[in-house]
């Protein structure tokens, strides 16, 4: 049998390695496809990335040449972290999956499964029959989150507070914000000062370092990062799980990473404060709701929520202390949106690969 994985963005690999994993624990021929950019230094650190796996990868221009190379290889399954065009000819040769790369509120989650996979990996029974209702000729199999095996199992984590710079006495606060629309603009410029007594780990999104749109917000993390409790990870460090692993307590803003370290069983504040463009205000509000699905309401039970900058200091001591007090919460919730927590995900996703 032969599996592609098709890397659209370097952030997808994570995802991926649980299930790559257990393929080959059944000698499964697996290649790697990731995208060549702009960026020269980008396209260094995907090729690095792609060479510590050992397996066969190929980096293409663009997503025509990536279509033209799948249909040539006529692959048992191509899986997909996002949707894509030109599914009808894909399926002339090969069947498709889509594991979706992230388990967020926003809208897009649901929006991806318009153009069906062969069948599409996803996280929990609500997830399962909210998308099944959306899309009844669709096929959904809840399978859990294979990212967060890892995690669970205790493996292929080692990185260490220490190894950071960090002081491994200090309580560590994980800043894991989104691109858009992301709380980082908002955020004080003494952020680093103001939070002296922790370790601050600053995980922003791929896009939050690598798109030109997004300069200042690279600048304000560059910023925070030259304070000696400060440690930036660089766009070669992708696995944000890594730092989930290290940290005691994380803070986000509409991003699927809060679901994520709640599902560790970890306090998660939500930074309810964001920079939105003048097209997403006022009048045109209409369009961060669109953006922002329903779900968003769920943070409301999940997190410990700060409106505002000023209210952080006091909400991030609380977290700290009494790190168990929404514990109950995060696992019925978790449950629901992250599906099961038992670091089997990839090994189920692995047997439908095989047995289908």
């Amino acid at each position: 049998m032969k599996v592609i994985f098709d890397i659209q963005h370097l952030y997808y690999l994570p995802q991926y390695l649980p299930v790559i994993d257990a393929l080959k624990q059944h000698k499964t021929d697996i290649e790697l496809i990731a995208y060549k950019t702009d960026d020269n230094d980008l396209n260094r650190i995907v090729e690095n990335a792609l060479n510590d796996t050992q397996l066969t990868y190929k980096i293409v221009g663009n997503w025509q040449d990536a279509l033209a190379h799948y249909v040539t290889q006529k692959a048992d399954w191509i899986v997909f972290g996002n949707a894509v065009s030109d599914l009808e000819q894909l399926h002339s040769v090969s069947k498709t999956v889509l594991m979706q790369h992230g388990v967020g509120p926003k809208s897009c989650y649901y929006d991806v499964s318009k153009n069906p996979t062969t069948v599409r990996f996803v996280e929990g029974e609500k997830r399962r029959a909210n998308l099944q209702a959306m899309f009844p000729k669709g096929n959904f199999v809840d399978s859990g989150y294979a990212k967060l095996d890892p995690a669970i199992n205790r493996t292929s984590l080692k990185l260490s507070l220490s190894a950071l710079g960090l002081d491994e006495n200090k309580p560590t606060i994980l800043y894991a914000p989104t691109f858009y629309p992301s709380s980082i603009e908002l955020f004080s410029a003494n952020f680093a000062n103001d939070f002296a007594d922790y370790n601050i780990i600053l995980k922003p999104h791929f896009f939050s370092l690598t798109k030109p749109r997004y300069t200042k917000q690279k600048a304000i993390l560059e910023s925070w990062a030259a304070s000696e409790n400060v440690y930036l990870a660089g766009v070669d460090e992708y696995n944000l799980l890594e730092f989930m692993a290290i940290s005691d307590v994380m803070l986000s803003d509409a991003s699927s990473a809060i679901f994520e370290f709640a599902a560790l069983d970890k306090p998660v504040i939500w930074c309810d404060f964001y920079k939105l463009r003048w097209g997403y205000r006022g009048i045109f509000s209409f369009r961060f709701k669109k953006r922002i699905d329903e779900s968003i309401t769920v943070f409301h039970e999940l997190c410990d929520r700060a409106a505002s900058y000023q209210a952080l200091g006091e909400v991030v001591a609380n977290a700290v202390k009494n790190p168990q007090i929404k514990q109950s919460i995060r696992k019925q919730i978790c449950d629901e949106y992250v599906g099961k927590l038992d670091g089997k995900s990839a090994e189920r996703i692995c047997d439908y690969l095989i047995s289908h």
